[in-house]
């Protein structure tokens, strides 16, 4: 059984020497599949909900390839890998529709903390209870996907201490989301929220993962995990997805993976405990990702995430395997010998590259990178 996947992709557009510079009005009007963020330099596109792997390669790679083409009649502009606004920008607000309210509310409140590049993964689930069983046990690793995707470690031009920039700054909303312990559950708590304020509407949850849908919170049909940066390998991408979909049919076929099942916390204060650590070890895997020492969620114990990663991989791997995806989860080996695009991009600084430097030569990989798997694998991609 494979589970439908789709992904929302967002990505700064700039100059080829890593300035950032938006454009995202413009896209908009011109391209279909592509969204306006509330700041003009970066912009998101969906990709359809399909199950085979295959074509989700191609789905991520097409938009990127009709958006650098539509960048070519505005000038020397490209797209720009990174999750944050790594070599400037990041002391103004450019607004991408001064007349959205919503919009003005997210400049005002939050700043250029928002303003930042990832990627959300949906997997579908239709039966809502399943997909909170799934939520929690994703929400309690979580942490994982982010130690494998960390990809901002710049801001500003500045090494910021931090693998993952977008992570330690994004303003999680509102500061306390509980493990939901049922759809109605769910459904209780968003009214509770948008009524005192704590949330502008339904799409005003932003923590690492939630339950998504047409007609949220009454009607759901997927899981979102947001907490990832943006990985601009396609590659890397689906083999992170396999890990999460091999995770979640685990979850489907084994009802024991509900944390709230466990028993290292009390019941009474289960949920809030579990909650505790997630929200710990995410801080922790957004400073040092496959390095950052984590605690299990089953028994406490402290590991690395790439130790973690390691072990989750021999266990999803026959799962992954029985349903036809086992090879797209080898590129997680890749990963962790080689280290996420933050390790390597920080290694590279270490040798004496500047962030600009680094940004320039990453770009030009990006674009190379694209145009060779846009050739072998999705031709013709531009009409």
């Amino acid at each position: 059984m494979l589970l439908s996947k789709g992904f929302e992709v967002e990505m700064y557009t700039g100059t080829p020497q890593g300035d950032i510079v938006g454009f995202s009005d413009q896209i908009v009007a011109e391209l279909d599949s592509f969204v306006r963020e509330p700041d003009n330099r970066n912009v998101e596109y969906t990709t359809p909900p399909l199950s085979c792997y295959d074509r989700l390669l191609c789905d991520l790679i097409r938009p990127r390839q009709q958006l650098r083409a539509y960048l070519k009649t505005l000038g020397d502009y490209t797209l720009i890998p990174g999750s944050t606004l790594s070599l400037g920008g990041s002391d103004r607000f450019y607004r991408s529709d001064p007349a959205n309210p919503y919009h003005g509310y997210i400049e005002q409140t939050y700043g250029t903390t928002v303003v930042t590049a990832s990627i959300h993964i949906n997997i579908g689930i239709s039966d809502p209870e399943t997909l909170m069983r799934a939520c929690r046990l994703v929400r309690v690793e979580a942490p994982l996907f982010l130690a494998l995707s960390a990809a901002s470690p710049f801001l500003d031009s500045k090494v910021t201490g931090q693998h993952s920039t977008r992570w330690s700054v994004f303003p999680k909303t509102p500061v306390h989301v509980p493990l939901f312990e049922s759809h109605r559950h769910y459904i209780q708590w968003t009214e509770a929220q948008i009524e005192a304020g704590t949330m502008q509407n339904v799409r005003h949850l932003w923590s690492s993962v939630r339950p998504n849908g047409d007609r949220r919170p009454y009607n759901l049909n997927r899981l979102e995990l947001r907490i990832c940066d943006l990985m601009t390998d396609p590659i890397a991408l689906l083999a992170v997805t396999a890990l999460l979909e091999a995770r979640i049919l685990q979850c489907i076929e084994d009802p024991s993976l509900d944390p709230l099942s466990i028993s290292l916390f009390p019941s009474n204060s289960r949920s809030q405990d579990l909650v505790a650590i997630a929200d710990a070890n995410e801080m922790s895997a957004a400073k040092s990702s496959l390095d950052a020492p984590l605690r299990h969620w089953r028994d406490g114990h402290i590991l690395s995430a790439r130790d973690w990663i390691e072990q989750l991989y021999q266990e999803v791997l026959p799962t992954a395997k029985k349903n036809g995806f086992g090879c797209f989860l080898l590129p997680l080996r890749k990963i962790l010998r080689d280290g996420n695009e933050a390790q390597r991009w920080l290694s590279l600084y270490q040798q004496g590259l500047s962030p600009r430097q680094i940004f320039v030569q990453a770009i030009q990989d990006l674009e190379e990178q694209e145009r060779e798997l846009a050739s072998k694998l999705c031709h013709p991609l531009v009409a």
